[in-house]
């Protein structure tokens, strides 16, 4: 779960604690960066295969 709060930290869209906890917070970072990039497939806040494979696409390099 860090990880994705380090993705969601480097996608601008959560700014929160890394501490490996699925809260509120990281929920609706996750529903942002969904919305951002029109993601199909999961339900908004659900870090689902839809949305893991746009956030780490997005960041392969990094």
């Amino acid at each position: 779960m860090e990880d994705l709060q380090w993705r969601l930290r480097a996608a601008w869209v959560y700014f929160g604690p890394v501490d490996g906890r699925y809260g509120n917070k990281v929920r609706e970072a996750v529903r942002e960066f969904q919305r951002w990039r029109s993601i199909q497939g999961d339900p908004l806040g659900v870090y689902g295969p839809s949305t893991r494979a746009v956030l780490e696409q997005e960041q392969q390099g990094n």
